[in-house]
Parts: structure tokens; sequence; C-alpha cells
């Protein structure tokens, strides 16, 4: 019961149907999947383990809510991390891996021009985990993948301000080039370029919010 829980929580965090900042009311959940206390407890531990909830004075265990500047960090270690996997990923990637990631980009165009949000990231992140495997270091992968699961939230704000142009799938297309090349430092430069622009978009915010706060 504890596994289906955690499944059912985990589904609504990475959908956004329960946003950073939601309570995470034990007894509201119990009741909704019908089952006691204890698996509901056990979940929720599973998820402040995993960085996805936390324990907060008066509210108890709320969806975890990061901070701009606390985001910031986590696309630079993203930076770090992403660019060395897509470039090991892409040198020595296989074919049918190659191909699994064909098949999943075509996916990813079709659930961005459905406007289908939460589709389209989890095909995203797909299509990266295909090529980040390839680079045959699990931990890199489990450790980015982790980063992922800290930033969802963003991840889909993110994708809705920019669902007018074409950094949805650009440089997805320019890592599929490079995979089928078999060429790192391309993979390397459009892995780079991709989460630079969104670090970009956060020291925006970052901006703005700093100067609203000066002018209060």
């Amino acid at each position: 019961m504890a596994d289906k829980v955690h499944a059912v929580l985990h589904d609504a965090i990475m959908s956004g149907e329960l946003p950073a900042g939601s309570r995470l009311r034990i007894r509201d959940i119990a009741e909704q999947v019908g089952t006691s206390v204890m698996p509901v407890r056990e979940a929720i531990r599973r998820l402040e383990e995993s960085g996805l909830a936390e324990r907060q004075p008066h509210k108890g265990a709320v969806v975890k809510e990061l901070s701009l500047a606390e985001l910031l960090h986590v696309y630079d270690t993203r930076l770090l991390l992403e660019g060395e996997a897509a470039r090991l990923g892409a040198a020595g990637i296989m074919a049918d891996e190659v191909e699994s990631m064909e098949e999943t980009y075509e996916k990813l165009r079709a659930a961005i021009k459905q406007g289908q949000i939460v589709e389209m990231l989890d095909l995203d992140e797909a299509f990266l985990a295909t090529l980040y495997r390839a680079s045959r270091n699990p931990v890199l992968v489990s450790t980015i993948t982790g980063l992922w699961r800290q930033c969802r939230a963003y991840k889909i704000v993110g994708a809705v301000e920019a669902s007018t142009d074409d950094s949805l799938w650009r440089h997805q297309h320019d890592l599929l080039v490079a995979a089928r090349d078999r060429d790192g430092a391309a993979a390397l430069a459009a892995s780079n370029e991709s989460l630079e622009e969104a670090r970009a978009r956060i020291r925006a915010h970052l901006a703005t919010q700093a100067q609203g706060a000066a002018g209060d």
C-alpha cells in the first residue's frame, strides 16, 4: 500500500496536480486512496528522502518548493553533469539507442504541437535519459534524474513560458543529430546551450524579484 500511495503522490507532483507548496495532509490522502494512515506516512517519508517533499513548521509535510536562488544552483549543477553525460553518451551510443531517441523525438514534437506540456516533459526526460544512459555511468544518470525531480515544478512553468518558440525541441534535435553522428563535442555544445538558456531565464526571474523587493 505504501508503494501505491507513493506512486499516486509522485505522479500528482510530477504532473503539477500537486504544485509546490501543497500540503500533504495524511488523513485526507488516506481517505482519497482508501488506506490507513501508516502507508501514507511511509510514502511521504520516501518523498522527503527523494527531495520532493519537506517538513514545515505548523504545516507538516508539503511539496517542496525551491527558491529561485536554489533553483539556480540546481541548474548550475545540471549544466556540469548533463554536458558530460551528453558528450559521453553521444560518443558511445548504440544504433538501437539512436533509434529509440528518434522515436521519442517524434512523439515529443507531436506533444508540443498538441500543447501537452506534462507529456512533453515526460518525453523530453525519456529522450535525454536514453542518451545519458549511453554514457554507461549509472551513478551519473541517477544523479541527473534526481535533479530533474527537484526542479520539476519549474520545468512545467518554463515549458509553458517557452511554448511559443522553438526552444522546446530545437536543442533535442541538435542532440539527436549529434547522437547519429557519434559526435560528443556537438552533444556537449547542444546540452550546454539548452541549460544556459534555462539558467538565463531563472536569472531574469531573480532580477525581477530583486527589483520588486527594492521597490517595496
